[in-house]
């Protein structure tokens, strides 16, 4: 098929959790009532950042009248292991279970090790949403041409219940010496949930999916995920689109605009997400949401710990930032706060402001502090209306 560019008109619903089979859409947030927010903080750079993101939310309630009820959770990632012997202790996972079942959210720092693999398992956080928009006050800070990324508007649908992240592992002593063995599978229904979602989304923007696969390298998964894409896409009515994962990734460097709603398997996301980092300057401004069924949600950057920086300064915040403008949106329907922030990190961009993975010419460089003060008074001062 030969190569078309995705129109860019009419994207994205107001709410990603409206795609989900259960939609957790209520009426605005209450200004009398406060929000419950569960903090992870994560390792590494994880409690800088995370600081970062609740100094901004302190500001939204300064400037907005809502309150907040931050709590803060148990240990995760390499110091959960350390002092538990597991990277997701159980008493870490019964706070996120509160937290859920009191109607909040939970905004989590970068932890290593098996941490988010076993958080997703343990809460069925099956569908993860990348959404990625290039901004254009960054537009000549990455490594593209800047008149190339204009216009990107790309939703990743990752999955993160099955596939290689969710197997069986082990290795053991042969006459041949040491085996690693890894065994992993999907089954109908985890692929058919995630790939509704997907298309559901590609009904609110273009009509169209891409559905990443492999056909010769992993031949049963890729006609699982093929069959039902095709099943999908004729119940609801949006067209399919099926690429190979090294041509995908060759393509969303080459040919971006072709692409619109991306879903793909837990690796393959994974690989397509990052990928992404580059169309929109930095891993250091990522983020998602990973949800359950019923639209419980989990906030995170898509970066690393990157311990070689903590306590640096040097570490971007806008990722987790941004994270929590998308908890606004997503969990609390609270929009024009959302905008507040979004439209807070675009100024500070505008003006200059960077931290060093954002540096170009004529850019003023700050650290982690310097950088969230900064947004903060951007926050203080930036009426966010609706586009």
């Amino acid at each position: 098929m030969a190569l078309e560019t995705v129109p860019a008109a009419s994207r994205r619903p107001a709410r990603l959790t409206s795609l989900l089979s259960v939609d957790p859409a209520g009426p605005a947030a209450l200004r009398n009532t406060p929000l419950l927010i569960g903090v992870l903080e994560g390792t590494g750079i994880g409690p800088t950042v995370i600081d970062a993101a609740l100094q901004v939310l302190h500001a939204v309630e300064q400037t907005t009248g809502l309150t907040f009820e931050v709590c803060r959770g148990g240990l995760i990632g390499e110091d959960a292991v350390q002092e538990c012997g597991a990277w997701l202790p159980e008493s870490t996972a019964d706070f996120c279970a509160d937290i859920f079942r009191r109607g909040g959210a939970i905004l989590s720092g970068p932890g290593g090790g098996r941490y988010v693999y076993d958080l997703r398992r343990r809460f069925d956080l099956f569908c993860k949403f990348v959404p990625v928009q290039p901004v254009k006050a960054l537009a000549r800070a990455g490594r593209l041409d800047p008149t190339f990324v204009e216009n990107i508007d790309i939703l990743v649908v990752r999955d993160n219940a099955g596939g290689v992240y969710q197997g069986q592992w082990g290795d053991r002593a042969t006459a041949l010496g040491r085996v690693a063995e890894h065994a992993f599978s999907y089954s109908e229904t985890e692929v058919h949930r995630l790939v509704e979602v997907a298309a559901r989304a590609a009904v609110a923007r273009t009509g169209v999916f891409h559905v990443i696969v492999k056909e010769g390298g992993v031949p049963t998964v890729t006609a699982l995920w093929r069959d039902v894409g095709l099943a999908v896409g004729r119940s609801s009515g949006a067209e399919p689109r099926f690429m190979n994962i090294d041509l995908a990734a060759y393509e969303l460097i080459q040919n971006p605009h072709i692409f619109d709603v991306i879903v793909a398997p837990n690796l393959f996301g994974d690989i397509v997400a990052d990928i992404c980092g580059v169309l929109v300057s930095s891993r250091g401004v990522t983020f998602s949401g990973n949800f359950t069924p019923q639209g419980h949600g989990v906030y995170q950057t898509n970066h690393g710990c990157a311990h070689d920086l903590a306590g640096a300064d040097v570490a971007n915040p806008c990722g987790q930032i941004y994270s929590l403008a998308m908890m606004l949106r997503e969990t609390f329907n609270l929009p024009d706060e959302a905008l507040r922030i979004e439209h807070a990190l675009e100024a500070v961009w505008r003006e200059g402001w960077r931290t060093a993975d954002l540096a170009e010419p004529g850019c003023r460089i700050v650290g982690t502090a310097a950088m969230t003060q900064k947004v903060v008074e951007a926050v203080r001062g930036v009426i966010a209306t609706v586009a």
